[in-house]
């Protein structure tokens, strides 16, 4: 049960004075989103902080304020336009001056009469709000003060300003974030004493209080101690859930699973390749905590092609040699149908009964995996998420394999491993995740890293090419194709949207097939499992030799004769997918390319990304770019997948905090498993506040 005290700020936004049905609704979409069915609530209000200040003690002049400025302006009021009657799309515009320039006030669906009132012709007002500039006249649509001098006094010099959205005025949310703050109550200290004393910091109120009131721009800076406290106590609610997670994993019964290594070197004989240097070493860190009585809990990082599926492979031969099941699962059905395809090849030269669950298996084929799970006669299964779901039992499972684990949360990696109570846990990620996030999202978890790529594989050449050069591009393609080469071509949307200037994947599609005539494939998330499974098939078996297709392709699918790949609008992606994508090619020996096809103009952070992707191919120097120009949610794929990222703290500026916090969890973890005494109800009430309910409940169990 969530402590009393917190009550108030978990009470919906809507209990707060002016927040209607409308509002609210606003309010969740922008704040908590949509994916949990969860209102919102003051706490989310509370956690929503300001990123800049309006300065009214600087007051620019119209002809010096910048474009997307909020500034304060001191005008004469010269003359007013309103809109025709009868024709609300036109604006009320209000023309006014100072010494510099002059400006348009715009309103659009404003009373009249309340413009009239606030801006008499001939006076001087205050105005407050965004600058704009088109054709070099300057406008201030819907300005958030209008107020004469004795109005001004009583403005605050120093406003907070919060990031916005559609449908809620500025006011609006500082309204309602201020009534918000009024209910924070005063919380018991849960930091220790001698780091809050060494570091300076104010309590958990205080520094909520100094954010949302701040007195110069800079106390909105990441390295205050305000902000520091904050995402230390965020920081160490996650510590903690993932401390209790790594704890009672550790204190499940686990046992050794040794295996002697025949069916191994007949794997390998298989599979006509030696291991990496990288590659035995994290065999052997695998193979070590299998042999070990505890559970074993571990993440491999592999950049993409770095051979993580035959490490793992050879890890569930272990598990199976000592006579055990064992089980991979991979995020979506192509991917899990491609490992089976790569794995029971092996599996039987080996001897070890392979079999394959997904959405797709049904009737007899379905009953005939889950009897043989349940009887023990199916020694490794692979599968998508079906393996959680349902009648999914197995004799004996010793090994838990999961691929692509960003896409999977702590919990589903929980829910895998306990289909078998003694079953050790790998998980594994193509995606290169900074150190910091590392701790943040995989804390229970000991981590092994394959570096480099296997022998054989060569560098892609990667190049950016503007949009305008596209004619030139599609000749050295039918050049390509002449040749017999295969290649991708990636578009962001599936179909065309006219708010957006994009060219969809249905319509490229439409314009190479008239040039290249009929060998050209279309895939997309669209399609159902059947049409995406034939689409792959027959690009990967040569029937096709140009796929386009949407990022659907960015994980796990090989067809190592792929030497080009063309990402369009490549400015629209991210870091950690444009890597992803170009790891699609160079999978054999032949020489790879992968083109960046870009719209202009370029922004500041698209630029730096293509200048990354030409500089380097190193995975892991890419995903620490990327986490400096995007954030940790997007790295993870989190935004997208509905798991929030932070809210007060910030994984590359409080990494050293982040460190203090996680030996701050294990320590409390270690000495006051059951939360007991004054520490015990302050840490309770910290867990509840950051939504760690299940880690309270998973102490309290032991």
């Amino acid at each position: 049960m969530r402590p009393d005290i917190l009550n108030p700020l978990f009470a919906p936004a809507s209990s707060l004075p002016g927040i209607g049905g409308k509002l609210e609704k606003v309010l969740t979409e922008f704040l908590v989103g949509n994916g949990g069915g969860q209102q919102a609530r003051i706490v989310d209000l509370v956690f929503h902080l300001p990123y800049s200040v309006i300065d009214r003690s600087d007051q620019p002049g119209i002809a010096l304020a910048r474009e997307g400025a909020i500034v304060t302006l001191k005008v004469h009021v010269d003359r007013h336009l309103p809109a025709p009657r009868g024709n609300s799309r036109v604006p009320y515009r209000v023309l006014v001056h100072d010494d510099t320039g002059e400006m348009a006030l715009v309103f659009f669906n404003a009373r009249s009469d309340w413009i009239a009132r606030s801006l008499p012709i001939g006076e001087e007002r205050y105005v407050s709000g965004r600058m704009e500039w088109f054709n070099g006249r300057a406008s201030m649509v819907h300005p958030d003060h209008v107020v004469d001098e004795e109005g001004f006094a009583e403005l605050p010099l120093i406003e907070p300003v919060y990031p916005g959205t559609a449908g809620i005025a500025r006011k609006t949310l500082a309204k309602a974030i201020s009534s918000a703050l009024e209910r924070l109550p005063d919380l018991p200290e849960w930091a220790d004493a001698t780091l809050v004393a060494r570091e300076e910091w104010p309590t958990f109120k205080q520094a909520l209080l100094q954010l949302h009131h701040p007195q110069e721009a800079d106390d909105l800076e990441l390295d205050t101690p305000a902000r520091r406290r904050l995402a230390h106590d965020e920081f160490l609610a996650g510590q903690l859930a993932l401390a209790t997670m790594r704890e009672r994993v550790r204190k499940s019964a686990g046992r050794p699973h040794k295996g002697t290594g025949a069916k191994a070197g007949t794997i390998l004989a298989a599979f006509g390749h030696e291991l990496t240097p990288p590659q035995n070493e994290a065999l052997t860190e695998i193979l070590a905590d299998m042999g070990r009585p505890e559970r074993m809990m571990r993440l491999m990082q592999g950049d993409v092609g770095s051979g993580k599926t035959i490490v793992a492979l050879l890890a569930m031969a272990a598990a199976i040699e000592a006579g055990s099941q064992a089980a991979i699962m991979a995020p979506t059905e192509i991917l899990a149908r491609q490992h089976h395809a790569t794995i029971a090849p092996l599996c039987e030269a080996a001897g070890i009964r392979a079999a394959i669950l997904t959405g797709k298996e049904k009737g007899s084929t379905r009953d005939a995996v889950l009897s043989g799970l349940a009887d023990g006669s199916i020694d490794l299964l692979i599968g998508t998420h079906a393996l959680l779901q349902g009648p999914v039992e197995f004799a004996d499972l010793g090994l838990a394999v999961i691929d692509e684990q960003h896409r999977f949360g702590v919990h589903q990696r929980l829910a895998l491993g306990d289909k078998g109570p003694q079953a050790d846990v790998l998980v594994m990620t193509a995606t290169p995740i900074p150190r910091t996030l590392v701790l943040t999202y995989f804390g229970d978890m000991e981590v092994s890293r394959i570096t480099g790529k296997p022998a054989g594989r060569r560098p892609v050449a990667t190049t950016a090419m503007p949009l305008e050069k596209l004619d030139e591009l599609l000749e050295r393609i039918a050049g390509a194709l002449a040749q017999g080469k295969k290649l991708y071509w990636i578009c962001p949307l599936v179909e065309d949207n006219p708010d957006l200037n994009l060219t969809s994947a249905e319509e490229r599609f439409a314009m190479l097939t008239e040039r290249f005539g009929s060998r050209i494939g279309l895939v997309h998330g669209r399609l159902n499992a059947r049409d995406k499974d034939e689409a792959m098939t027959a690009f990967r078996d040569g029937a096709t030799r140009l796929l386009v297709a949407t990022t659907v392709v960015e994980v796990g699918v090989d067809v190592p004769d792929a030497t080009i790949m063309v990402v369009e609008h490549a400015e629209r992606f991210g870091l950690a997918q444009l890597h992803q994508l170009r790891g699609r090619v160079g999978r054999g020996s032949d020489a790879s390319s992968c083109i960046l096809l870009y719209g202009k103009p370029l922004g500041e952070v698209a630029r730096r990304r293509l200048q990354v992707m030409r500089e380097t191919e190193d995975g892991f120097r890419i995903a620490e770019e990327d986490l400096k120009l995007r954030g940790e949610g997007e790295i993870l794929g989190t935004r997208q997948s509905g798991t929030p990222g932070f809210a007060l703290a910030s994984a590359e500026a409080h990494g050293d905090i982040l460190e203090i916090a996680r030996d701050e969890a294990r320590l409390l973890v270690s000495k006051n498993p059951g939360l007991s005494g004054p520490q015990g109800e302050a840490i309770r009430i910290l867990l509840y506040l950051f939504g760690q309910d299940q880690a309270v409940r998973l102490l309290r169990a032991g």
